[in-house]
Parts: C-alpha cells; sequence; structure tokens
C-alpha cells in the first residue's frame, strides 16, 4: 500500500462530467490563487472515459449531431457560476492551431464535420480531452491523470475523503466527486452459464457490454450468427462486422427512394440473424432540407396540459397520461397525412373532425379505430400500442414476416429521404418532444412510484429510445441494405436465444419450420446504468457497507419503489447512506443518480439548458467551498 496522495478533489469517472467539473473549477476558482489540485480516475482515458475513448474504431458513431456538443455553459443553463465561453465541437473542429499531440487522424475527421453530421465517438473523445487540457492551461486547476479502477472510498481522520484504486493506490481528496457515467453490469447467471458452454463446447458466445471494449475477431466470417437487441449497440456491432471486414455501400440507384442502398460484401462477413422483444430496430433519425429537424408541436399533448397533469400527486401513468399522449401520437400521423398524402384519406375527412373524434377516444383501440375509419388502406393504419413493433402481434407465418418486413424497409426508406411528409417520422418526432414533459412528471412527483418504475421506466422509456433515439440516417440505411442483401435477416417479435444441444437456438413469433440454430451469438444488449447490479467496485461497495442507499419513489399503492440508483439531496447530490444521512463530502454527478437528476445522461447542448453542465457547476462550488473551509480562502492545497 502506497502513501495517499492529497487533493483538493478527487473525481472518479473521466469522462465528459470530469471535464465539465474541472472546467467550472477554473471559471470559478481567483486567477491570483493557488490552482486547486485535482485527480480526476478513469479505467480506460482520462478526458474521453469509456463511451469517448479515443482508441475505439471509426465506424462507432454519435448518435446527436455535432452541433448538440460542447462543455461549456451559456446564459441557457440555471447556475451561480460565471458562465465561460470556449469552442464547441464545431468550433474546435474548424480551430488552425491544433496542439502537437492531436492524433493524425483527427485532422481529417474534423474537416467532415458539419453542424448536422455525426461525429464519431472518438474525434468527440479528443474534443473532451483538449477541453480539459485547455481548462489546465488557465493555470487554475492542476489535474493529475489517473488509469485505475476505483474499488473503495473512505472517510479519512482529518475530514477528507479517501479513494482506493484496484493496485493499491490511494488518493485522498476534500470533496470526492463521482462521476462514473453509464456503469456497465456485472454477468448475471444466465450470462455466466452461456459464457462456460461456449469455453466447454467451442462455441462463440460475445456477451452484453460496450462494442468497444469486445473482440469482433471471434465472430466467424461466412456462418449464421445469432444477434439478440436491435437497439443502438445492435447498428453498431452490424457496422464492425460488415464494413469492419471489408464490406462497402454505394447507391442502389432507386430514383423513388434515394436513401436506397447496395451493399458490396467483401465474403468476410457473417449472415446475422437479429431478434428482440420488438422485432424491430430501432427507428432511423432523418436527413432535413435545413439539416436539423424542426421542432415538432403537440396539439393534444399540450405544455398547458402537462402543466395541470403535473399538479396533481400519485397519478398512474397507464390511465391518466399516457391515453393523451396517444392520441397526439395518433394526431402526428394523420395531420402529416392531411397535409402531404391527402390520397391516404378517406373523402371529407378534415382536421377539426379528426381531432373531435380523437379527443373522444379513451383507449388504445378506440385511437387505433378513429386512424382506421380514416385512412383508405391498411397500409396507413397505425396501432399506438405497437409504435416500436410489427402492426400486428405474432405468431405469423414466415411469408407475411417477409412482407413485413419488406414494408418496413420501405418506410424507413421513405421516413429518412422524405422526413417533413412521412407520417412514421412525425411520429417519431412527437415522442422526441414529448418524453421530456414525461419525464419532469416523474421528478415533480406526479406519478405514483409503483407505475413510474412499471410504466414510464419500464416500457415509455424504452419506446421514446426505439423512436427517438435512433442512428444517423446511412447507418440505417446501410442496415437496410443487409436485409435487402440477404446478410442480415430479422428473426421476429419476441425472439429469445437458448442453449441447447451444443448450439445456440434462436426462435420469436414467426412460424419457421425450424428453429434457426447456430454456433456463434451475439448479446448487443446495453447497460440500464442500474446500480444495484452493477460492475463498478466502489459503488457495489457502498451500497454494501450501507454507506449508499437506493433512490426510491413513493408510492399511494404500497412501498416506496426503488429507481435502481442512487440517493442523493436535492441541491447538493451528496451521497445518502442507509440511514438518510448526508456525506457532504461525496457529490455524486449523472447517471448512477438520475433518479434525483434527470437529464443528466444527456450531453450539453450549446444554447439548451443542461442538467450535466449544472450539475458540474454545483460540484465545482462545493470544492471550492470546502478549499476555504479547510485552507483559507486563497491558500494551496496540501502536497
Amino acid at each position: 500500500m502506497t502513501a495517499a496522495t492529497a487533493f483538493d478533489a478527487v473525481v472518479v469517472g473521466g469522462g465528459p462530467r470530469a471535464v465539465a467539473v474541472v472546467e467550472r473549477l477554473a471559471a470559478r476558482h481567483p486567477a491570483d490563487a493557488p490552482p486547486v489540485r485535482v485527480a480526476v480516475v478513469d479505467r480506460v482515458e482520462v478526458g474521453a472515459g469509456a463511451t469517448w475513448r479515443t482508441d475505439q474504431s471509426p465506424l462507432l458513431l454519435n448518435n446527436t449531431y455535432s452541433a448538440h456538443t460542447t462543455i461549456y455553459t451559456d446564459e441557457s443553463t440555471p447556475m451561480t457560476g460565471p458562465v465561460t465561453t470556449g469552442p464547441d465541437l464545431i468550433t474546435w473542429a474548424r480551430e488552425s492551431d491544433p496542439p502537437p499531440d492531436r492524433p493524425a487522424w483527427v485532422a481529417a475527421e474534423a474537416a467532415e464535420l458539419r453542424p448536422w453530421s455525426y461525429p464519431t465517438r472518438r474525434i468527440q473523445g479528443v474534443y473532451y480531452r483538449e477541453q480539459l487540457a485547455r481548462a489546465e492551461a488557465t493555470g487554475r486547476v492542476a489535474v493529475t491523470r489517473l488509469i485505475g479502477t476505483a474499488v473503495y472510498l473512505a472517510p479519512a481522520q482529518d475530514g477528507s475523503r479517501t479513494v482506493r484504486l484496484a493496485d493499491g493506490q490511494e488518493l485522498t481528496g476534500r470533496v470526492v466527486v463521482l462521476a462514473q457515467g453509464m456503469v456497465q453490469a456485472k454477468r448475471s447467471p444466465r450470462v455466466r452459464s452461456l459464457v462456460a458452454a461456449a469455453e466447454r463446447e467451442g462455441l462463440v458466445y460475445v456477451e452484453p457490454g460496450m462494442p468497444a471494449e469486445r473482440d469482433w475477431d471471434l465472430v466467424p466470417a461466412g456462418e449464421t450468427v445469432l444477434v439478440a437487441g436491435l437497439g443502438a449497440n445492435f447498428f453498431d456491432v452490424v457496422a464492425l462486422l460488415t464494413e469492419g471486414r471489408g464490406g462497402g455501400f454505394e447507391p442502389a440507384g432507386d430514383p423513388a427512394r434515394p436513401a436506397r442502398l447496395r451493399y458490396l460484401p467483401s465474403g468476410r462477413e457473417p449472415h446475422l440473424v437479429a431478434g428482440s422483444r420488438r422485432g424491430l430496430p430501432y427507428r432511423s433519425k432523418a436527413t432535413y432540407p435545413t439539416g436539423f429537424p424542426p421542432r415538432y408541436e403537440p396539439r393534444l399533448a399540450t405544455r398547458d396540459w402537462f402543466e395541470r397533469t403535473a399538479a396533481g400527486r400519485g397519478r398512474d401513468f397507464r390511465r391518466d397520461v399516457w391515453p393523451r399522449l396517444a392520441r397526439e401520437f395518433a394526431w402526428a400521423h394523420l395531420s402529416t397525412l392531411l397535409a402531404h398524402r391527402p390520397e391516404a384519406l378517406r373523402p371529407g375527412a378534415d382536421e377539426a373532425e379528426l381531432l373531435d373524434r380523437l379527443r373522444a377516444a379513451t383507449r388504445d383501440a378506440e385511437v387505433d379505430e378513429v386512424v382506421a375509419a380514416a385512412v383508405t388502406s391498411d397500409r396507413w393504419a397505425l396501432s399506438v400500442g405497437r409504435l416500436d413493433r410489427p402492426r400486428s402481434p405474432g405468431p405469423v407465418s414466415e411469408e407475411t414476416w417477409r412482407r413485413w418486413v419488406r414494408e418496413h424497409v420501405e418506410d424507413e426508406l421513405d421516413a429518412m429521404h422524405a422526413p417533413l411528409t412521412s407520417p412514421r417520422n412525425a411520429v417519431n418526432r412527437a415522442m422526441a418532444a414529448l418524453r421530456g414533459p414525461v419525464r419532469r412528471l416523474v421528478t415533480r412527483g406526479a406519478l405514483d412510484g409503483g407505475s413510474v418504475a412499471r410504466d414510464v421506466d419500464g416500457w415509455f422509456t424504452p419506446l421514446g429510445l426505439a423512436l427517438a433515439s435512433g442512428p444517423p440516417p446511412h447507418r440505417t440505411a446501410q442496415v437496410l441494405a443487409l436485409i435487402d442483401a440477404g446478410v442480415l435477416e430479422l428473426l421476429g417479435e419476441d425472439a429469445s436465444v437458448s442453449h441447447e444441444d451444443g448450439a445456440f437456438v434462436g426462435r420469436s413469433a414467426v412460424r419457421r419450420a425450424a428453429p434457426v440454430r447456430a454456433r456463434a451469438f451475439v448479446e448487443t444488449r446495453m447497460s440500464k446504468g442500474i446500480v444495484t447490479d452493477t460492475d463498478d467496485p466502489l459503488l457495489d461497495a457502498l451500497l454494501r457497507e450501507g454507506r449508499a442507499r437506493l433512490h426510491r419513489w413513493p408510492s399511494d399503492q404500497g412501498p416506496p419503489v426503488s429507481s435502481g440508483t442512487l440517493d442523493v439531496t436535492p441541491d447538493g447530490f451528496h451521497l445518502l447512506d442507509a440511514a438518510g444521512v448526508a456525506d457532504e463530502r461525496v457529490v455524486v454527478l449523472g447517471i448512477p443518480a438520475e433518479g434525483v437528476q434527470p437529464g443528466s445522461a444527456i450531453g450539453a447542448t450549446p444554447g439548451t439548458p443542461s442538467p450535466l453542465l449544472a450539475g458540474a457547476d454545483r460540484a465545482a462550488a462545493q470544492v471550492l467551498a470546502a478549499v476555504r473551509e479547510d485552507t483559507g480562502p486563497h491558500s494551496p492545497a496540501p502536497a
């Protein structure tokens, strides 16, 4: 065990939240005072963190626009610290005087960035890393960067806190900031069983986790490979196993749908058979004439309606909120047909009548009936309970499923190529506009805790991700081309994969002559950032020893319901122990405490209130207050 090294602050986690804390320290700290000494610890890369690590494949992309990334505050974010200027990602990419240690590949990627393009994760990591150096260059902070895994946190005799790393190194800080970001899940019993089976029987199993941290060379070429999960990681995995193995794409020459691509195989790609509970991949982002999507303006689930709903307590999401949202989604669909495809509606259908009928619909089936009565064919029907799924539940025949997949491909191409006239894309934009107000109902206490856990986090939030957090349009176009080429096959809704008789076996609601058998299986599930089953040893130890507790939502229907995140104080974000006592020297930021910090998982966007930056400003204020309390206003930190 080495002697502990003392700092003013120890930040555990080295991604954008850590960078924001250091930037806020530089903004708040007097120029004539000794620098604030900060240790930043990350298991992968300080500055970029695990998600934005700069050594990952350029095929791994962000799913938000380049113009929507910054680490600097502006007047839009409520905080007590000063606003400081600094480059957002696009401005940074245009800078003409790069630092000497910038990787050579950055210049080419930076030259390609446009405000509406989707950057690689690695270039975003370089941006974060260089903003950390920029903050340090002010002379107001001195940053010690450490690669390691924090395993333990305990009080020290002098009132500071000590963080122990896996290698035995100890760091003490007047304040410790926990900013681990998207913590990963530990192996479940099922995953352990599949790992053991693969090792025992010579199979290939790629377990859930971050795509940049998996060995994709293990996946065999030319063989059937089962894939579970059709969310964000799925698109990464598909890119790595096709384009990453030498495959290519070219325009298919379809004048009706210019977004359609043709896949050029390398011969080294596998045959992917992919399924999930939904059965369909996340919906695509779109390419807009102005570069950015217009904001969807709700007609039924309006701001005023949300305000009235938020004034209540103990509401049930399915009973009191979802019916209004369902009507709004149906209106997004119908209003787009009215404006751009009137031939899809029966003669005489008009806005006032459709709105009146939707307002009178109280159940999903009634909303669906309004749509069905208004459209001329099933092609334009909508099921509000199945917005992220095939049009009807299974079981279905292979022929029916193939037809549905063909329709899905065409609909996605339409939504990508002509988003302003696509009813499907209108529904996606409506979801993007509504999921934030729904989350605010949760944080304002309007919803019963049981309904939050069951209906919001258990159902509506994943629905929102599927509709409004999809991949860049060209990545979806590639996936659709792989379906056209037969390289990718969708297994079907309610898909499952098991280990049977020396192979992996895939089944779904599609009635096949026989289940799909393969010797290779890839799981693309993403971590949910839940701390109850995290593989983060520090958070796990805090919970086991009662030095942390889970945040819970109150419920009128029974005991409080756990959010699966850490409980912290609402103002200072101080860690609460099992008895509810706050540790004012430990601040928790972001995803592990998102139950109390909604929106903190989202990166900072210029001109938009940022919970991430607001939290960083609070943390910086507490670090500086602790320095003043312990040493006086201009005393240096201990060596």
